[in-house]
């Protein structure tokens, strides 16, 4: 930071410098009547009177004198360096402009501290990050992964006008903390990327999977079950144990460490299998429900049957059932408790049970239809005259019966 000081033609800035490194003090003089120029220390020790140096401490050094600036290096700057540097110029009256020199010393490593080494899930820790002899005070910021907490600074000034600054840090972790860092940086004028870290160890229960091995689908009766029980931990699961809820697992099932296998299943094996393991943070458990469904059956093929009637004579015959699944209730697909991801199945023998009955249904109609047109073929009307049956022969018997139609009697005769 450099601010511009004017005393009429005199200027100069201010100047801040870390400690061991070098700052330059520059005197200029706007429109110069010849004037004299000196540079003079906080004690107004003159160290440069134009191109001289009275002072004899060698870490001053001329940079640049002309009748408008006198420059001048300090190398190796101390805190006793700090203070007010004048700038004088030779005029009646004098004149006099001020550079102040600031010198920053950077705190020391940061140290982390952390009250647990090992820690287990939802438990709350605590760290603290210290900055020791720094000058301005250091700010500490905390990390957590990519995430910023708030920490509660503290500030103490020591005997040497130096600072130590204090962050402390609260927070619960969680299994995922595990192998995370923690950082405390540091910003402070003199130094950058200023930091330190501690890794988080977490230890955490186990989180446990039942995984099928087989069946891939739904589980029937006769079939074999494998399950695979998969535990994660820190420290490591010791034990893992298959047991069943309410109930024994069957006694002919074997268990080998984390895997469950059961011949020849039936309905009596029915129930909640549950997977538990343990170490020494805690215990966790999955279950797995076990639901065993009916075998696969075969349909019987039925008869043919034959059906005759005085007009038409039809065979019905039933197409062959060539599937071997009966029609079923079964869900086509399940859950992972008892065989997710079981593939959607078409029952054939509802579909030729269907359409046989439709065709069935066909043939009643037709047989329905035909008897009834039979019926109606064989009606016919007969007309015959009054007094035709006394007639001596056919050709009386008609011209008797010209003109007599319309008072006849009706008759209608059926055959079959």
């Amino acid at each position: 930071m450099q601010l511009k000081l004017v005393s009429q033609n005199l200027v100069t800035d201010n100047v801040s410098v870390v400690e061991g490194e070098m700052a330059i003090i520059s005197c200029r003089v706007k429109n110069n009547d010849d004037s004299v120029i000196q540079l003079l220390n906080p004690n107004r020790q003159t160290i440069y009177f134009r191109d001289m140096r009275p002072l004899k401490d060698a870490r001053f050094q001329l940079v640049n004198f002309s009748d408008n600036e006198l420059r001048v290096s300090l190398s190796n700057v101390s805190l006793s360096d700090e203070g007010r540097y004048v700038c004088q110029l030779y005029t009646d009256p004098p004149q006099e402009a001020y550079a102040d020199i600031t010198v920053l010393i950077p705190p020391g490593n940061p140290i982390i501290e952390a009250r647990d080494e090992v820690l287990s899930e939802g438990n709350e820790t605590e760290m603290t990050c210290t900055a020791m002899s720094s000058k301005p005070a250091a700010t500490l910021r905390w990390m957590k992964g990519d995430k910023e907490l708030p920490g509660k600074p503290k500030v103490e000034l020591t005997y040497d006008k130096m600072y130590t600054v204090t962050s402390r840090l609260t927070f619960t972790v969680s299994k995922e903390d595990d192998g995370v860092p923690v950082v405390c940086i540091v910003d402070h004028p003199a130094v950058k990327d200023f930091q330190a870290q501690k890794y988080l160890e977490v230890q955490y229960k186990p989180e446990v999977k039942i995984v099928v091995e087989f069946p891939q689908g739904l589980t029937r009766e006769g079939e074999n079950l494998e399950l695979t029980c998969q535990a994660k931990g820190k420290p490591q699961p010791q034990r893992v144990n298959w047991v069943k809820v309410d109930d024994d697992v069957p006694s002919h099932a074997v268990i080998t460490g984390g895997d469950l296998y059961i011949e020849n299943l039936n309905k009596s094996y029915n129930g909640t299998y549950r997977c538990v393991a343990s170490n020494s943070v805690g215990e966790s458990y999955d279950d797995y429900i076990l639901y065993v469904y009916d075998a696969p059956t075969t349909t019987p093929i039925p008869t043919t049957a034959t059906t005759t009637t005085t007009i038409i004579t039809t065979t019905i015959s039933y197409p062959e059932a060539n599937q071997d699944t009966a029609p079923s209730t079964e869900p086509a697909a399940h859950d992972s408790r008892a065989g997710e991801g079981a593939p959607r199945t078409v029952d054939h023998a509802v579909i030729g049970g269907v359409v046989a009955v439709v065709v069935f249904a066909m043939l009643c109609l037709l047989i329905v239809l035909g008897r009834y047109f039979a019926r109606h073929k064989g009606t016919y009307f007969t007309h015959e005259a009054k007094g035709a049956d006394d007639a001596a022969d056919a050709d009386t018997a008609i011209i008797n019966a010209e003109g007599g139609h319309t008072n006849s009697d009706e008759k209608k005769e059926y055959y079959i």
